[in-house]
């Protein structure tokens, strides 16, 4: 169920994937779940609430659950938008905590058709790119809970190969 609005939909592909995602135990096990996967993977919302699995000492959303459950979606999504002649790889990112977590909060992941035909344009300039895109946890009011930006790095797999043969 789409937690933002969104004119999206998931198609039984995208809901199968949701389903993967929220039973492997290395997203499962962060305590945040996916509630929706758009049927073209340029959209992703991801919920974190307080229950066992994620509370703390004083009684908050852990540190650790809050940054790895947005970890890697981005990273799995532009797998999917850009397809198999790209690599993809999570490079960094950075978190600032805003306020503590004490109740369900949800994150939206965003890719826009303008970033896809960038990141195609960049990619066929140079072979590669890195670039960042911003995230944020908030409640349904609009209330910031923790700030984050991901660094990723995509790269044509003709010169990634490249790349990685110059290595050896």
């Amino acid at each position: 169920m789409a937690l933002f609005p969104t004119s999206k939909t998931e198609s039984s592909r995208s809901r199968s994937m949701r389903w993967a995602f929220n039973w492997w135990p290395c997203i499962w096990c962060t305590g945040g779940k996916v509630e929706f996967i758009a049927a073209d993977y340029k959209e992703l919302h991801v919920s974190i609430k307080l229950n066992i699995r994620t509370r703390n000492r004083v009684g908050t959303v852990y540190g650790g659950s809050i940054y790895s459950s947005v970890d890697p979606y981005f990273m799995l999504l532009l797998m999917e938008v850009l397809g198999k002649n790209y690599v993809v790889w999570d490079k960094g990112a950075s978190m600032k905590f805003v306020r503590p977590i004490t109740e369900k909060v949800k994150c939206r992941f965003l890719i826009t058709d303008d970033l896809v035909e960038e990141l195609k344009q960049r990619v066929a300039e140079n072979g590669e790119h890195s670039f960042d895109l911003p995230l944020q946890y908030e409640d349904d009011n609009g209330k910031v809970y923790a700030v984050f930006t991901k660094q990723l790095y995509v790269a044509s797999k003709s010169f990634y190969k490249q790349k990685l043969a110059k290595r050896t």
